[in-house]
């Protein structure tokens, strides 16, 4: 209160010395005092009040109508200072909590990094970008002592820091099993007792897994609840559908999980995805499933790297370059016959 009183009482001092003298030297002095007392915590209400009490002592008959215009000020400037107050707290706590999303997102990139499998008879491409800063959505890989490939690809419902730990508590899981050949109906059945014990209610994960066995050439997996994914036969140049069935991750602790196989010839290629791929939206509509297979038709020929990379930048385009929802795409490739 004190502090308030001898910040008003320079104020008054630099009016009566600005009105007298015109002196520029005032209103740099005036600059220096309004710094000063924002670091004070003078509200400005209280300058307007000294500015009137000054100008009344100046002016005694002042208009009535000027006097009025002052009070009716500082009633402003009271509202003005409680709401500006109110203003500064949001935009520290926006900020608080823009420092502690990009710590999570950093924390997310280290904790859910993963590296693509160089195999001898396998070409892989995968791709995983957020809508914003943090994803929902996962891929991981894994091989085994006979040099089989393990894929996972998940989207947890729910987007930011909690899914960021649920997926890093999924990919140390998984991490955690033996090396020697794990079948997906058992990898899905395991995590989904990790996901139930351990993930609040009302979250839950969708997943799929696939086991490559790199000798038979043939493609194991299971699905939990997660979009279907795709193989083009190289030699009828043609997309099928890869569908499974199995609940969520998460949903009940005894679920089991059905397996499924495929044959894979060579230069087959395995799409595996998200619906932020499916479910592009363009020109204010959803795109259709054959739209998306004729996207990635457009690039077949390529590496399996820039495959999923072209395609994820045609996806981007049609979108105006505005994700709505994370994307994630990977492709593996069955080299062909030397």
């Amino acid at each position: 209160m004190e502090q308030t009183k001898k910040v008003v009482s320079v104020y008054r001092e630099l009016l009566q010395e600005y009105l007298r003298s015109k002196d520029e030297k005032v209103l740099y002095q005036a600059e220096q005092f309004s710094r000063q007392s924002i670091q004070d915590g003078v509200k400005p209400e209280e300058i307007i009040d000294a500015h009137y009490q000054t100008m009344s002592e100046i002016i005694p008959d002042m208009d009535p109508r000027l006097k009025d215009s002052f009070k009716f000020l500082i009633e402003t400037m009271i509202y003005y200072g409680v709401a500006y107050g109110m203003f500064n707290d949001i935009k520290e706590q926006q900020y608080s909590l823009r420092n502690e999303i990009d710590v999570a997102a950093k924390m997310q990139n280290t904790l859910l990094k993963t590296e693509v499998p160089n195999s001898e008879v396998l070409d892989i491409g995968a791709i995983s970008l957020p809508a914003r800063q943090m994803s929902g959505d996962y891929y991981h890989f894994v091989e085994d002592t006979e040099n089989n490939i393990g894929v996972a690809v998940a989207d947890v419902s729910g987007k930011g820091i909690p899914a960021a730990f649920v997926m890093s508590m999924i990919k140390y899981a998984m991490e955690s099993y033996p090396d020697n050949r794990t079948y997906p109906e058992i990898i899905l059945e395991l995590l989904n007792r990790v996901v139930e014990r351990n993930v609040e209610p009302g979250m839950f994960v969708s997943m799929f897994y696939g086991l490559y066995d790199v000798n038979q050439h043939k493609f194991y997996y299971a699905t939990a609840g997660h979009e279907p994914g795709f193989i083009y036969r190289h030699r009828t140049k043609t997309f099928e559908e890869i569908r499974g069935k199995g609940l969520l991750l998460g949903v009940k602790s005894d679920s089991k999980y059905e397996q499924f196989e495929l044959d894979v010839e060579p230069n087959d290629i395995i799409f595996l995805l998200t619906d932020g791929v499916t479910e592009c939206k363009a020109a204010g509509r959803f795109i259709e499933q054959d739209e998306v297979l004729d996207v990635l038709h457009n690039y077949i020929q390529e590496p399996s790297n820039e495959l999923v990379e072209n395609a994820y930048k045609h996806f981007e385009r049609l979108q105006d370059f505005q994700l709505r929802d994370d994307f994630t795409l990977v492709a593996i490739r069955r080299k062909g016959e030397k």
